[in-house]
């Protein structure tokens, strides 16, 4: 019996580097790698060792007989992956499978390499990535330092409740908090002077700041960006408790992202089965009294191009309460002819919806394709969001999840359009010492597993600096320490 990677998956290739058939794919080194939603294993090839179930860090592969309910696609979403290759034929062109290649040693550092002393800010997954590497792979001595008081970043903050195995992850992180060669420094602030006490240092501090949509109305009572709903339902100390009014009967989510996909599913859950997660308390005890009955995803263009993953998709249309408003012929005809992200809608309800009228009975996500956001409108509060072919659907609420950027770090340049810190290959432009890790890095793109290449590449660039001699001298003697010559 073959084994199935599930919903979870956060393409880290943890399971990659376990798996003794090389079943799993795509790997780090072949071109698909970064561009699927998740990892494959071959069910032809495996040989149902269950090494990448042991080793997978959010508990998402199973054996495919086992699988029930919502995770039974999974054996053949698997398989499907596959289907239709020649495996010998691409083993020889090497685009998707390959012969095990010989041992690589891509770090050769000197036999008398000093210990670095190396500062990482922010505890999410890039920061952590970067601490994993830098503990296992170096002797370098690590300070870990976040501004709020509870490490875990992205995972414990940024995962919906509801998605415990996800979460799971952060078990594997928090091992490296008490790591002997590790300072974990809580409810700090930091900027670029940590680079006067620190042979380097590595900000890998997010992108939480929600990207302006530009619509006149956006900043209206009632819209509210998606990093407010997101912290408060996973209790944020930076968000109050009350932050979220769910008063109204129906709510627009504004983006397709899995971010805007989390908050229509938590918005729209039974509370009770909520109830055993992460939730925070205040927030269970508003969603036991919410008003909410409907909920509409806004897409500005069609379902070819949603931004949402197959996998957290099909976790809501399992729901059965899920609905693609067909005002417009190019949504049913996409969803009937399309490959692709479209063809995944065929199973979902269709129907027209009709606006004018307050949201049924119970509780339902409605997806509304071919809608961009034209205004909010509202006196004191938002009343309607008004979208492209001046169609006004009413809404007591808006949430803007149409994405994130960074912010400024203190003493570190910063691109305003990009959202980011001007780096190459994670070198700080301008500043020796100093590298970037994650979302600051590359923008807000790739989920959990990103991160893992993201920092590899950074820790790379800052140890060939220390081997070069570029790091700047911070304490007497370090420099010539580092480059040998003590």
């Amino acid at each position: 019996m073959a084994f199935a990677i599930t919903q979870t998956c956060c393409a880290d290739a943890t399971c990659v580097s376990v798996c003794p058939v090389n079943c799993i794919h795509p790997t780090p080194d072949e071109p698909d790698f970064g561009r699927t939603d998740m990892l494959y294993i071959d069910p032809a090839t495996c040989i149902d060792c269950g090494a990448c179930a042991d080793a997978c860090p959010v508990d998402a592969i199973f054996p495919a007989g086992d699988l029930t309910g919502p995770l039974r696609v999974y054996e053949e979403l698997n398989a499907e992956y596959y289907a239709g290759r020649d495996v010998l034929a691409e083993v020889s062109a090497a685009p998707n499978f390959h012969r095990w290649a010989p041992p690589a040693f891509e770090r050769v550092l000197p036999s008398d390499f000093a210990p670095l002393d190396v500062a990482v800010v922010g505890t999410g997954p890039a920061g952590m990535y970067a601490v994993e590497d830098l503990l296992l792979h170096t002797n370098a001595r690590v300070t870990l330092v976040d501004r709020l008081p509870v490490a875990g970043g992205l995972i414990r903050y940024g995962v919906a409740p509801d998605h415990p195995s996800t979460k799971k992850i952060g078990e594997t992180f928090a091992r490296f908090h008490d790591h002997p060669r590790l300072r974990l420094r809580l409810g700090v602030t930091a900027g670029a002077e940590l680079a006067g006490r620190h042979d380097a240092v590595i900000f890998a501090v997010g992108a939480t700041e929600a990207r302006p949509l530009g619509v006149p109305g956006e900043d209206l009572p009632g819209s509210v960006p998606a990093a407010t709903v997101v912290g408060w339902y996973n209790g944020h100390p930076d968000v109050e408790p009350d932050a979220v009014d769910l008063s109204a009967e129906r709510v627009v989510v504004v983006g397709t992202g899995n971010v805007a996909l989390d908050i229509a599913r938590i918005l729209t859950a039974d509370p009770e089965q909520l109830a055993g997660t992460s939730i925070a308390p205040e927030a269970l005890a508003r969603l036991r009294s919410s008003k909410v009955r409907e909920v509409v995803v806004l897409a500005r263009r069609g379902p070819e191009t949603a931004a949402y993953t197959r996998s957290e998709l099909l976790a809501l249309a399992a729901r059965g309460d899920l609905v693609v408003d067909t005002h417009d012929p190019r949504i049913a005809a996409a969803i009937d002819t399309a490959e692709g992200k479209a063809a995944w809608l065929r199973g979902v309800r269709r129907e027209q919806v009709d606006w004018s009228v307050p949201p049924p009975d119970g509780r339902r996500i409605v997806l509304r394709f071919h809608s961009a956001p034209v205004a909010f409108r509202g006196d004191t509060e938002v009343r309607a969001v008004l979208t492209s072919g001046e169609v006004e659907i009413p809404a007591g609420r808006v949430i803007r999840a149409a994405g994130f950027r960074g912010t400024a770090v203190p003493g570190l340049p910063f691109d305003e359009e990009s959202g980011t810190v001007p780096n190459t290959a994670g070198r700080v432009a301008g500043l020796p010492g100093v590298y970037v890790a994650g979302w600051i890095k590359r923008g807000p793109s790739g989920g959990i597993g990103a991160n893992k290449a993201c920092a590899r590449e950074t820790i790379g660039a800052l140890l060939e600096d220390a081997v070069a001699g570029r790091l700047p001298v911070r304490r007497r003697g370090v420099g010539a320490r580092l480059r040998g010559r003590a």
